[in-house]
């Protein structure tokens, strides 16, 4: 038995050796804008956009035509809403892990799925209340994580360069207050990355 472990573990090793010898590896840093809209349950005005922008870094692994791809990202994010004649906007700062699975086609089009772990850094700014009312936000009023899906196609360019378009859809309420309704991160994101170091194949 013991023998028989250690020849199944020889060729498991063998095997992802032969794989990360194939493998491509970068690091390199993204940035761009973002589009972001609370996804709100009963609210009793109109919600808008916010603009605001992304930055940080990631690592591709990248293996044949898989590969995948962990980033460390701040992002703005938040909401505008019009309520009664009145505008409010809400501005708040994650640190956003995302971690994808990708899937290349030829000239370095890719597909991209995987999930996103996000850390509340700053809240500010005024919400509508469960009851209609304006809530002025602070970080306390919400949950230190959020979770997200992350769903995107890219383009790996040449001059290591590469484009992303990425919808960033919430699967946690991130609301962590009674005033406050049920509230969910949505987010799309376009970037333009470059690789500053490569290695491998």
């Amino acid at each position: 038995m013991k023998r028989a472990y250690l020849i199944t573990l020889f060729f498991v090793l063998a095997g992802v050796s032969s794989l990360f010898a194939q493998a491509q590896f970068s690091i390199g840093l993204k940035g761009g804008l973002n589009f972001a809209k609370f996804d709100v349950s009963d609210v009793g005005g109109s919600i808008q956009n916010k603009t605001g922008f992304h930055g940080g870094a990631f690592v591709l692994a990248k293996f044949t035509a898989f590969a995948i791809q962990p980033e460390l990202i701040f992002s703005q994010q938040g909401s505008d809403f019009t309520f009664n004649g009145q505008n409010l906007s809400s501005n708040f700062g994650y640190l956003n892990v995302p971690i994808l699975l990708k899937f290349y086609l030829p000239f370095g089009l890719n597909f991209q799925a995987g999930p996103q772990f996000g850390f509340l850094n700053s809240a500010d700014g005024q919400i509508l209340g469960a009851d209609g009312e304006v809530v002025d936000v602070s970080k306390d009023m919400y949950k230190n994580s959020d979770t997200s899906v992350a769903l995107g196609i890219g383009w790996d360019l040449p001059l290591r360069l590469t484009v992303d378009f990425r919808y960033n859809l919430g699967v946690s309420e991130i609301e962590d207050d009674a005033r406050l309704t049920a509230t969910k991160n949505q987010v799309f994101q376009l970037s333009v990355g470059y690789k500053l170091f490569k290695f491998g194949k």
